[in-house]
Formats: structure tokens, C-alpha cells, sequence
């Protein structure tokens, strides 16, 4: 699988979840769940103890996670187990120091033996993002890029220089689910298909069918977070069902 697979079949799920919250057994599970209920890719949140982009449900789902005892290495013996069992396109979703402690060569080797297919690192700038994007690409993965409404005349270049696919950021602030979610995507995907052919995902702020639905229509795929992680919250263990339920609702309505 690579993440161009993805996209094959008409817009892309991608569900994001914490690992390790409650527990990495539990997470297991939801990852089997979301396979089963139709998800495109799965983004694995590698817990960190300051996870800045992130607005308070993720950012509780860190802490659940880490006082758990979540360590990245739990995370990778995880992914081995469930790379037995599942073959869609896995992203792994963290922060620069989790990389930097594990060793940044280190990290996308392991990773890559996982078959992770991308890494997303939501706090590296595009200017300092060699450092990290150089030993990813040189391990197979692709380096995720982020495009937000902030970013401007940086678009053309970050549009350019994207792998796997272009996460865009459709509002200012941190992840969580948004009653209304503001400015003009339209214009802003706009942009970014000038400039590239490589598939658009829009992420943040997108927490129903509904809304799953109307940011469809601009992009090439979806990503859902904190909703999934706040049913993680609300249910614990009984989680994986009430995900998948979830996670049926959005790709039957990607459908439409």
C-alpha cells in the first residue's frame, strides 16, 4: 500500500486517533474497527506531553495516553501487531521532540520497517523541515505537508515540494470540532490544485457526516480527530463499537 491508494476509490476517511488512550489494547481495536468500517488511512497520534496544534480533547487524550504508560516504542510494537491484520496506508501523527528523543534517523527506519507509509509533525516550520523531511523520504515515507489559511505566499512552495498528500488546515486554532468552519476553502484548494496534482485532505474542525460531507466536496479526502477521540472519552473500553459506528456514518456519506 502507499498513500495514493487512498484516494483510489473516491474521497478518502482519515481518521485520526491518540494511541494508548485508554490503552494501546483498546487502540488496537479501533484501528481494526475503523479498517473494518471503511477508513481510507489511519493516522496514529504518538502521544507528547505539549502537543501545541492540538485543542483540548486530543490534548486530554495525550495525557490519558501518557499516564497509561505510552511510549513510542509501545506505539511500534503495536503497529507490528496490527500490520499482521490490517494493509491500508498508516500515518503516524507527532511532534518534533518525540522524534528528536527517539533519534530522527531511527525513528523513520523503524517506521518504515512498519510499513508506515507518511509522518505528519505539525510543529516543524516548512523553512526547518529538511531536517526531519530528508531521513524520512530517504526511509520511503512521505513527509507530510500542511497548508493553512495563514500560509499565503508560501502556498506555491509548499504546494511544489509536497509528498503522499497535502494536509490543509481549514481554520485558524487547534483541532477540534467546529460548529461552522470559516473562510474560503474553496479558493484556498484552489490555489493548491494550480500548483499540484497531489491529493488535497482537509482536516480540523470536522466532527459529523454532515460537515464530512460539505468539506468533501472541495477535497480529495476528509480527517476527523477530536470527535472520535471524544467518543473514546465519553465510552473507554467500549470504544471500538461506538467508532465504528461513527466511522460507518462518515463513509456512507462520502458516498453521496
Amino acid at each position: 500500500m502507499i498513500i495514493a491508494d487512498a484516494f483510489k476509490d473516491g474521497k478518502a476517511f482519515m481518521p485520526f486517533i491518540t494511541c494508548g488512550d485508554p490503552n494501546l489494547d483498546i487502540t488496537e481495536e479501533i484501528i481494526y474497527a475503523l479498517d473494518e468500517a471503511g477508513a481510507s488511512l489511519i493516522e496514529l497520534g504518538i502521544p507528547f506531553s505539549d502537543p501545541t496544534a492540538e485543542g483540548p480533547v486530543i490534548q486530554s487524550a495525550s495525557e490519558r495516553a501518557l499516564q497509561a504508560g505510552t511510549t513510542t516504542d509501545k506505539v511500534f510494537n503495536m503497529v507490528e501487531k496490527v500490520r499482521k491484520k490490517v494493509s491500508i496506508p498508516l500515518a503516524f501523527m507527532t511532534y518534533a521532540n518525540v522524534v528528536y528523543s527517539y533519534g530522527i534517523e531511527n525513528f523513520f527506519q523503524h517506521s518504515a520497517g512498519l510499513n508506515v507509509n507518511a509522518v505528519i509533525l505539525p510543529d516543524v516550520p516548512f523553512e526547518e523541515k529538511d531536517e526531519f523531511a530528508i531521513p524520512c523520504k530517504e526511509s520511503g515515507i512521505d513527509f507530510i505537508s500542511l497548508i493553512a489559511p495563514t500560509s499565503a505566499r508560501r502556498v506555491e512552495t509548499i504546494a511544489k515540494q509536497a509528498q503522499g498528500f497535502i494536509y490543509l488546515v481549514s481554520s485558524l486554532g487547534v483541532t477540534g470540532v467546529r460548529d461552522q468552519i470559516h473562510g474560503d476553502i474553496a479558493s484556498l484548494v484552489q490555489e493548491v490544485r494550480s500548483h499540484t496534482a497531489i491529493p488535497i485532505a482537509i482536516g480540523f474542525g470536522i466532527g459529523s457526516a454532515r460537515s464530512a460531507q460539505e468539506m468533501s466536496k472541495y477535497a480529495d479526502g476528509v480527517i476527523i480527530g477530536s470527535a472520535i477521540m471524544q467518543l473514546v472519552a465519553d465510552h473507554g473500553i467500549d470504544a471500538p463499537d461506538k467508532v465504528y459506528d461513527f466511522a460507518r456514518e462518515i463513509v456512507e456519506a462520502l458516498k453521496d
